[in-house]
């Protein structure tokens, strides 16, 4: 076993060079190849009696090669006398390229003059192979990463202009949002007038701060010892809501100092409509009550007033009742030519409150569910509870339950309030 071991490395120096696993050849100064050994004569495809004496080492580099040998490898080498681990590409005779790793050596003389070039060539295919699935994975690295910074770039400034469109959007809302409570007061009374002998109250909620609401008020002098008022309510939202709240508010206004009857007003009220909309196939219809108040110098205020399709008056008595001035019958204002509109009278005494309102308040969805309506029932026990109470307690009051419905008020509400203080409250007669 030992012979037969020994046996192996006993390898003739011929052998190792020519068998070597790289490339061996020996060049004259001039690059003339004067010895190559099988190694390097396989990797190229080439027979022994083609290259020794017919070709130099620049015959075996490809183009690039040979450039680079002119221009750096054979200075340096003239100067140093040794290059180590210069990578070249030579060519092989099928018209491939092999990477490979050169380094040469100068052999002296023992005068000190150059003799040949002793060249050792590595087969670097592998290793250039990995530098190049390195570089490509680098160049892959650097793709991705700049696509991500890419990317981000991207987002941010996709971030940047929806922060942009955000604040465009609010500015835009809050523009929108001033331009419609400009016009929403201008369809409204900035106060109402002080009434001799009578308190005043009123409360207007708008559901949406971005969509005109339909209801409206209003309390003016008819002459000098009667007051004209009126709640009501039109159909629709938004700017046409807004056109028919001006032309009801203004025909009211005109219509009571015609002729200051209430039914009479209403019937007035339902001539323009229906001519100015319905007749013309754009039906517009309003609810509204209408009054006169008239204080007296016992000091009780007579109310009468009429009602078209608007929800019943309540009465806060000063005795702790409250109770409906009932107008049943009366029709929508502007819905057909000619519509009844009933009447109702009431008396005041000190301490009394009537409290005019929209359906809004009745229409509020209540429950967990928000199925069920706040109805005229709950409104009555509601009003029960505060009585007796003045004209901004009972305000006061229903504001805080509009607030209480939370999203179940999905409608605009408006609410007036007129009311004779008690008594003690009344001025001393003159």
């Amino acid at each position: 076993m030992a012979a037969a071991f020994t046996a192996l490395l006993e390898d003739s120096a011929e052998e190792l060079y020519e068998s070597a696993p790289c490339g061996y050849l020996s060049t004259l100064m001039d690059g003339t190849i004067a010895k190559i050994n099988t190694t390097l004569l396989d990797w190229l495809g080439l027979k022994r009696e083609d290259v020794i004496g017919r070709m130099s080492f620049v015959d075996l580099l490809t183009v690039g090669g040979k450039l680079y040998h002119e221009t750096h490898f054979a200075p340096l080498l003239r100067m140093q006398g040794e290059l180590r681990g210069i990578a070249l590409e030579v060519k092989t005779a099928r018209g491939g390229r092999l990477p490979v790793l050169v380094s040469s050596v100068v052999k002296h003389g023992s005068e000190g003059q150059p003799l040949l070039i002793r060249t050792t060539v590595f087969d670097a295919s592998d290793r250039r192979a990995y530098e190049e699935e390195l570089l490509r994975r680098r160049q892959d690295a650097e793709r991705a990463r700049a696509e991500a910074e890419r990317a981000r770039s991207e987002a941010e400034r996709a971030r940047a202009e929806a922060e942009e469109a955000r604040r465009q959007a609010d500015a835009d809302r809050e523009r929108l949002a001033d331009a419609l409570a400009v016009l929403q007061q201008s369809l409204l009374p900035d106060t109402l007038p002080a009434l001799p002998g009578v308190e005043t109250a009123v409360y207007y909620h708008t559901a949406s701060p971005d969509r005109l609401g339909g209801d409206f008020y209003d309390l003016f002098p008819i002459d000098d010892t009667r007051w004209a008022f009126f709640l009501g309510d039109v159909c629709g939202k938004g700017p046409q809501a807004a056109a028919l709240t001006s032309l009801t508010r203004y025909t009211l206004h005109a219509a009571a100092h015609h002729n200051p009857e209430p039914a009479a007003a209403l019937t007035t009220l339902n001539t323009v409509l229906h001519g100015r909309y319905t007749a013309s196939g754009d039906p517009r219809y309003c609810t509204c009550i209408f009054g006169i108040l008239a204080p007296g110098a016992d000091g009780r205020t007579a109310v009468h007033l009429a009602s078209g399709g608007h929800p019943p008056a309540l009465i806060l008595r000063a005795d702790g009742q409250a109770e409906y001035l009932p107008t049943p019958g009366g029709l929508l204002v502007g819905i057909l030519p000619t519509a009844p509109f009933t009447s109702a009278k009431a008396t005041l005494a000190p301490g009394d409150t009537i409290l005019l309102y929209t359906d809004g308040l009745t229409e509020a969805r209540t429950g967990t569910s928000r199925d069920t309506l706040y109805g005229e029932d709950a409104l009555l026990a509601f009003a029960a509870d505060q009585a007796p109470a003045a004209p901004r307690e009972v305000i006061n009051a229903l504001a805080g339950l509009l607030e209480g419905f939370g999203d179940g008020l999905d409608d605009d509400t408006a609410l007036l309030a007129l009311g004779v203080p008690p008594a003690t409250d009344l001025p001393p007669a003159r």
